[in-house]
């Protein structure tokens, strides 16, 4: 299936509209070069129900099809109803054709599931605006880095109850800080947002927490180490102190309802909040009998760090990786302390590169998402890899990449 279909990927126009119970939902493929004699030269439009998607897409790939279009529409219930130039649903010429193979495709023993997005309808936003926030209460903060490690980062937990409305948010959000005091100017400072690191029921499990991951920000300018306001503002902060909070916002970043979808991860840095959130929401022993989420497809994280002691939340995902090795796998990229093919310092793009041919295995599988998070010069090294690898294979990523947008599976959060 892989090979053919993917390779017409470029030119393939996929609807995203949204929509529940994808088995109560008709699918029209429309084909090119599938067959043979003057049938290979033309379109083929095939209209299937859901429970028949698979079979049709291993039909098409087996007979060197290359898909153009892949549309879908809701139907009534009962007998579904087909195009007349395509037959029966029951058995489309693509299906007909497959005993003619030497090996049929393997039974499916359940139905498979689309890897569809959160409803973006019920997602949370602007529930407390910069004009009127939130107050929040401290209830920790501690550093998560080990000694050696290079500046300062904390997890800073937050309590949201007693809100009315009450401040909830879901995996991928983010929330706004505003900091004591004024500025130059004497006016209030404006709101930094920063990405959520737990999950919607918090560290607790209470359902009324919210936490962040926090890198304070330091640089020279004209001779003087300038420290930013909102993130010294958040590591110094104490327990008990009261925080302006506004929020929830974003939802480029929303993890797939799907529990079989495949989740590749991309960070650096603090962009590993959204990932440590997804990651407890799909391995945290506690967090699964809570949500009632019981992921069952493959994560795999792509962390990037200057030294070993700047990883964070390391502890936690080497013991997800422990407790379920076929579930989830932990790539590091360590810049100061590992090298890359070329002897240089080792990116996270370089460990990209080394996987490409996984990760585009696992990218032409329609249930697979790609999450990227972190300082926004990660990006072009992360284009250039990921460039270099789909041509190795025939692929221009300057094409693939929009569809992967277009179809909601390519999600980037950088700063």
């Amino acid at each position: 299936m892989i090979g053919p279909i993917f390779g017409g990927f470029g030119s393939m126009r996929v609807s995203t509209g949204k929509a529940s119970g994808s088995e109560n939902r008709v699918f029209t493929v429309v084909v090119e070069g599938f067959g043979g004699g003057r049938q290979r030269r033309g379109e083929r439009r095939f209209t299937v129900p859901f429970e028949q998607l698979q079979t049709l897409m291993q039909a098409i790939a087996r007979k060197g099809g290359r898909i153009r279009v892949v549309s879908s529409e809701a139907v009534p219930s009962g007998p579904l109803a087909t195009s007349p130039a395509d037959g029966p649903a029951s058995a489309p010429p693509a299906v007909e054709a497959a005993p003619a193979d030497p090996a049929p495709a393997p039974a499916q023993t359940s139905k498979p599931k689309p890897a569809a997005a959160v409803s973006h309808a019920d997602v949370p936003v602007n529930l407390y605006k910069p004009k009127d926030p939130f107050l929040g209460t401290v209830v920790d903060n501690y550093n998560l880095l080990a000694e050696g490690a290079i500046g300062r980062v904390n997890h800073i937990t937050f309590d949201l109850a007693g809100g009315d409305p009450q401040l909830h948010y879901v995996e991928g959000q983010s929330i706004g800080i505003i900091p004591d005091g004024t500025d130059a100017n004497g006016k209030p400072h404006k709101l930094r947002l920063y990405s959520i690191a737990s999950t919607r029921h918090g560290d607790d499990l209470a359902d009324h927490t919210v936490s962040l991951c926090v890198r304070q920000l330091e640089y020279e300018k004209e001779g003087q180490t300038i420290y930013g306001v909102c993130s010294t503002f958040l590591c110094d902060i104490e327990p008990g102190a009261k925080v302006k909070i506004t929020g929830p916002v974003g939802k480029e970043m929303l993890l797939p309802d799907d529990e079989e979808a495949n989740i590749i991860m991309l960070a650096t840095g603090t962009g590993i909040a959204p990932m440590r959130a997804y990651l407890r929401r799909m391995f945290d022993g506690s967090e699964r009998d809570k949500n009632g989420w019981q992921f069952r497809g493959k994560a795999w994280l792509f962390m990037g760090a200057p030294k070993t002691a700047n990883l964070l939340y390391d502890d936690d995902f080497n013991r997800y990786q422990a407790e379920y090795p076929d579930n989830f796998r932990y790539t590091k990229a360590i810049s100061r302390e590992e090298q890359n093919s070329k002897g240089g310092r080792m990116y996270i793009q370089d460990r990209v590169l080394e996987h490409a041919d996984e990760i585009f295995t696992m990218i032409e599988d329609p249930k697979t998402h790609v999450y990227m998070c972190g300082l926004r010069g990660m990006e072009p090294g992360i284009d250039e890899a990921m460039t270099a690898a789909a041509a190795a294979k025939g692929i221009n990523w300057a094409e693939l990449r929009p569809q992967l947008k277009k179809a909601e599976r390519w999600h980037v959060e950088t700063y």
